[in-house]
């Protein structure tokens, strides 16, 4: 068998017809509009998929800065973790549709599952399965005298037979949901730290190990904006994608 590593076989690199340079999403986490139009000018060309999240929505003109970067040609994924009644959370999605997101992030029952993804028209839903800033103590503190691999393949499992297109997972369970439920649906692996971690992500993999595990796209966000050992963001952003074109060979 053709090997990458000494200990990791390709069989679980997707095979999904997916552009190299998209398969890394840069998440904007940042206080303002102007610096989050600032870093996306600066990436240039290096970076073509963004995740906006909770910290953006709250400073403002969260949907004009979709528009925005649908006018600069990229993709958005709108990382919101909707979470209230299904009818609500039916209703929100079926708005944000209108503004071209590619992928938007729902968290909850099977209800509120199921309603986000009969309204989700174009946009690939993707079902929340655990924080990779918990760890298996987290867990147990909140209740759940379970191992968290149980936990998320069984959300995922749930989430797929709903309607759902893909999961977020730490690229520690990816392989897991691979092995249990195939190929087809997208996973998203938050977390990803080049280096050592430092930070209050428990639960990491590096670039190589996550697409190894069965990851089709990686959320890379410290790592980039804060580019320790490179220049700029820029340069870190090149490092990154040259690793990932080495792996898919592109």
């Amino acid at each position: 068998m053709t090997i990458i590593t000494k200990t990791k076989p390709l069989s679980l690199l997707s095979s999904k017809d997916i552009p190299s340079q998209e398969r890394l999403i840069f998440a904007l986490d940042v206080p303002s509009i102007e610096k989050a139009k600032k870093l996306v000018n600066d990436l240039g060309d290096t970076i073509c998929f963004y995740k906006i999240g909770l910290e953006l929505f709250m400073s403002g003109n969260y949907l004009d800065f979709i528009s925005w970067l649908k006018a600069k040609d990229k993709k958005v994924f709108v990382d919101l973790k909707f979470f209230d009644v299904p009818q609500t959370v039916g209703s929100a999605i079926k708005q944000l549709g209108k503004y071209g997101a590619s992928f938007a992030t729902i968290h909850g029952n099977d209800e509120i599952m199921k309603a986000a993804a009969e309204q989700k028209g174009d946009m690939k839903i993707l079902a929340v399965t655990m924080l990779t800033s918990l760890d298996q103590g987290d867990v147990e503190d909140l209740g759940f005298k379970v191992d968290i691999k149980d936990i998320v393949l069984s959300r995922a499992k749930r989430a797929l037979a709903i309607g759902c297109d893909g999961v977020i997972s730490s690229g520690l369970e990816a392989p897991e949901l691979r092995d249990n439920l195939g190929a087809r649906f997208i996973i998203v692996t938050p977390g990803i730290r080049p280096v050592k971690n430092t930070d209050d992500q428990k639960r990491t993999v590096d670039v190589e190990e996550a697409f190894l595990n069965g990851a089709d796209y990686i959320v890379v966000g410290r790592p980039i904006k804060d580019h320790h050992g490179f220049k700029t963001p820029e340069e870190a952003a090149i490092s990154i994608q040259q690793r990932i074109r080495k792996l898919f060979n592109t």
